[in-house]
């Protein structure tokens, strides 16, 4: 600390000497003294005070106080997912002030124009904030789904992986789905499908399934996210042994020949036509017998509208008649599905998925256990898909009887697990796309799919 002493013409007092003295002592003081000495800056204040009470020539001294210089504390970025936790949940919204875009790809041929053009990019701009929902979902699925991928073991149980995911999508958005109507905020968009082997898709685990993945087993792993009702649905399959590597291989093909050949104009039968070329140029071999991959035919990508995961539309993954076209602003899940069995699914096993009807009759509604249960699916997930487990979560009991009536009278559907023949092997790859006025956005597109 440096002080400036003013000239005096009189003899120097002794307390000035002292002052005087010490100055200079301190200026020989090793740097940790120095420091030290630099963080009480009161000190020449009060000597000044007892000077000025013992000499008037002191009072013109002139202090000069060395302003110690702050450490500018780096700001962390908000742009930083590395700063996610394992398992995560931190919210998105701490994390991102804005979230990022998927893989965008421009048009072709006659909608070329697009890219550039004024009038499609104002159209694109009014919906930014649907986008935004859909991207925020998006990164919701990457960052969960990387975690369960380093975190799924064989012997793990069903419901422990189900609760897990689930838990870990409503972290990241910012609602637990617990007070009513939270859940139609933001969230899971639909009940985390887990079917193991030749069971393709819709099984989830109900209260008290014991079931555990295996070494040998192929899983797949299908969830959604949504933000104020934009529904992401993305899946991937999960496998312990390199015997099925190229099950994976042909199925995560066809999705992506999917993903490429999907666009505006497009005749959604071409799509499935593209598909099932790539996805049945494949052979698999188990056991030291070789199977095709087969296009599962009766399973098909669809598109997605707002609270409503099932939209009008459907995307056949093999060739057939359907003329269709996808449209400007229209948002498709493109999934594909290979097997080593028939190619065709059925039901079977214990239902577990439901989903509120949109238009369904309640007024047909007589039975009280109906009422009740239908009030709670209604404020809680709307028309947004549920499981068992849902509802178990929100303290709801003995519900059955009410929900099979929902079911019988049409208000609510049931979607029992989709299953291939005993003993065949199925696999499954989805992404979500937005058909943007500009470009195509694959919105779950990630570094691992």
């Amino acid at each position: 600390m440096d002080v400036d002493v003013g000239n005096n013409d009189g003899p120097a007092s002794p307390l000035s000497e002292t002052l005087l003295t010490s100055i200079e002592d301190a200026n020989s003081l090793p740097p940790e003294a120095m420091a030290a000495q630099d963080e009480s800056e009161d000190e020449p204040e009060e000597l000044g005070e007892i000077g000025n009470g013992g000499d008037a020539s002191f009072s013109n001294e002139k202090k000069k106080k060395k302003k110690k210089k702050k450490k500018k504390l780096k700001k962390k970025s908000t742009n930083n997912p590395s700063a996610q936790t394992d398992p995560p949940r931190i919210p998105l919204s701490i994390l991102y002030q804005k979230y990022p875009e998927g893989e965008c790809v421009n048009y072709k041929d006659e909608n070329l124009y697009r890219t550039t053009n004024e009038e499609k990019r104002h159209l694109d701009r009014m919906n930014n904030e649907v986008h935004e929902d859909f991207r925020k979902g998006a990164e919701i699925h990457r960052q969960v789904r990387q975690y369960a991928k380093k975190w799924i073991k064989p012997g793990m149980s069903l419901t422990e992986i189900a609760n897990n995911i689930e838990d870990s999508v409503r972290a990241l958005s910012g609602h637990d789905g617990l007070v009513e109507g939270d859940g139609l905020i933001a969230g899971v968009g639909f009940p985390t499908g887990l079917s193991i082997n030749n069971c393709a898709a819709h099984y989830t685990p109900n209260a008290g399934n014991k079931m555990t993945v295996a070494e040998k087993d192929v899983m797949k792993v299908d969830f959604g996210v949504h933000v104020n009702g934009h529904i992401v649905d993305s899946a991937f399959t999960v496998t312990f042994d390199p015997t099925y590597d190229d099950l994976l291989a042909a199925v995560k093909d066809a999705t992506n020949t999917g993903v490429r050949e999907a666009g505006i104009d497009v005749r959604v039968c071409d799509i499935g036509a593209a598909i099932q070329e790539v996805m049945e140029s494949y052979e698999v071999e188990i056991g030291g017998v070789t199977y095709p991959v087969k296009a599962i035919r009766n399973l098909n990508g669809h598109n997605i509208k707002p609270y409503q995961i099932h939209g009008s539309k459907s995307v056949p993954i093999v060739k057939g008649g359907d003329q269709t076209k996808m449209e400007e602003g229209e948002v498709f899940a493109i999934e594909t599905f290979g097997s080593t069995g028939r190619g065709l699914v059925h039901d079977d096993l214990e239902v577990s998925h439901y989903a509120k009807v949109s238009n369904g009759n309640h007024g047909a509604v007589r039975l009280p256990s109906a009422k009740s249960i239908l009030n709670t699916i209604t404020k809680n997930f709307g028309t947004l898909p549920f499981c068992r487990r849902y509802l178990d979560r929100l303290g709801q009991e003995r519900y059955l009887l009410g929900l099979n009536n929902l079911v019988t009278n049409g208000i609510v559907e049931a979607y029992p697990p989709l299953c291939d023949i005993k003993g065949s092997y199925t696999a499954q790859f989805e992404h979500t796309i937005l058909l943007r006025p500009i470009c195509k956005e694959v919105v779950s597109r990630g570094d691992d799919y």
